[in-house]
């Protein structure tokens, strides 16, 4: 099968843009190789020395010799990010989210990725069972990394039943490959109520503390549930208890850990915290932050780069009202944070609006599941001041529109106010506050 890419942008200033190639050719191969998908072309191209056959829009074929520094990029973007079709999921989760989403939303929020791909270019996590072993024997000669592994439990038959998938115990011993290779990982794990709990969340602890050094770190995180679990497996929400016995059992795992390995390894999102209604652990306990996008630890690194900018703020006395709309799991946070702003910027008024999930139900409390519409109704009538802020992580990446279509334009004519994007940093809280221009500097 003869496999052609597209091309679809060339970068400014790259090498690709030097030799003339332009958006509409399609690249056939790189040193004689033809390249199937992703995998092949980040192995290809890292080569000092390559040979590209290129062919362009009239059919005619191009053959180009370079050399360039060992992994320099080509600046080359495809019509398709994975030179490849992307790989929909196998399983049926009894706890996945998209399964709990309503009708009649965009038909790429219901597309459900599995694609080891995605985990070596985005870091997705991905359940090993769309794996084959070609995929395995590429990734091990290519030395690809990191590769994120969701889990969820270490038992074998637990996991086909969890997954739904009768091939799902059977993936795990993938694992076992990746690690006698080196290949780097990090794993994750949903919670469920009442099963991969307890006894077993334990043994998956210490079952996959066996893949240290290679399994860098594994987040357990609290199954997210909606109101939309109509003829799904019953999950239940867990309490403020269960989340302190959850948090224990980590705790304990992590102070074992560090003893014999010197990282911490298990981690607890965000979210168990806030339930238990417990501290989120200091700094040195996250092991240089490396879940991130799984929820752990952000609110902590929230709170270190505002300490730090606050530190070097000088305040002002200039009159300024704005307004902050967040989830209800990050409130309690950027409040405090608005309270201190306001004592060094003492003619500064902040005010915090936590927003309720109305639309996918009201556990789930995440800023980056909330809808424009819930945004709306709740803001109405309230006191907004000059402008309104908020995260950028309620919008789709790259875009000003929230998750239900609304857009940001639409938000402001709804609401009458002036409204800007937040980036995640402390930093960029005080800096949105303050009024100053992206890239201004407020703690001279």
């Amino acid at each position: 099968m003869k496999h052609e890419h597209m091309i679809k942008k060339v970068e400014p200033g790259s090498i690709a843009e030097e030799l003339g190639i332009e958006p509409g050719d399609k690249l056939i191969s790189i040193n004689e190789t033809e390249i199937e998908d992703v995998f092949d072309y980040h192995f290809c191209v890292n080569d000092d020395e390559l040979v590209l056959l290129v062919e362009k829009s009239d059919g005619e074929q191009w053959e180009f010799e370079i050399e360039k520094d060992y992994e320099e990029d080509l600046g080359l973007i495809f019509e398709q990010g994975l030179m490849d079709e992307y790989r929909s999921c196998r399983n049926k989760c009894m706890f996945c989210f998209i399964d709990q989403m309503p009708k009649g939303m965009r038909k790429t929020l219901y597309f459900k990725d599995d694609d080891s791909r995605l985990s070596f270019l985005q870091g997705n996590y991905v359940t090993l069972t769309n794996m084959s072993d070609s995929d395995i024997d590429r990734i091990i000669r290519y030395h690809l990394e990191p590769i994120n592994v969701s889990f969820h439990t270490t038992n074998p038959e637990l996991r086909c039943r969890m997954l739904h998938n009768q091939f799902a115990g059977e993936a795990l011993k993938k694992v076992d490959r990746l690690f006698e290779s080196g290949i780097e990982m990090n794993g994750q794990i949903v919670l469920c109520k009442g099963i991969n709990d307890r006894e077993e969340l334990e043994r998956s602890i210490q079952d996959l503390s066996g893949y240290i050094p290679c399994l860098k770190s594994v987040s357990v995180v609290p199954v997210g549930l909606t109101k939309f679990r109509e003829g799904l497996y019953p999950l239940e929400a867990f309490t403020k208890e269960e989340a302190k016995e959850v948090l224990h059992i980590i705790h304990r795992w992590q102070k074992k850990l560090y003893a014999e390995y010197g990282c911490h390894f298990i981690h607890a999102g965000d979210e168990w915290y806030i339930l238990a209604e417990e501290e989120v652990p200091e700094e040195e306990r996250y092991d240089g932050y490396l879940q991130l996008e799984n929820g752990v630890g952000m609110l902590r690194l929230l709170k270190e780069e505002f300490s730090e900018a606050y530190r070097l703020a000088k305040g002002d006395s200039e009159k300024r009202e704005v307004s902050m709309a967040t989830g209800i799991l990050a409130y309690p946070y950027i409040r405090e944070m608005a309270e201190q702003l306001m004592e060094k910027y003492t003619e500064t008024k902040i005010h915090v609006y936590p927003i309720k999930n109305e639309f996918f139900g009201d556990r789930i409390t995440v800023s980056g599941l909330l809808t424009g519409q819930d945004i709306i109704s709740q803001l109405k009538g309230k006191d907004l001041g000059e402008r309104l802020l908020l995260p950028c992580n309620m919008f789709r990446s790259g875009e000003e529109v929230f998750l239900d279509d609304i857009t940001l334009d639409a938000l402001k004519r709804a609401l009458q106010v002036k409204a800007d994007i937040v980036k995640s940093s402390g930093q960029d809280f005080i800096e949105a506050v303050v009024g100053a221009e992206p890239g201004a500097k407020v703690i001279l």
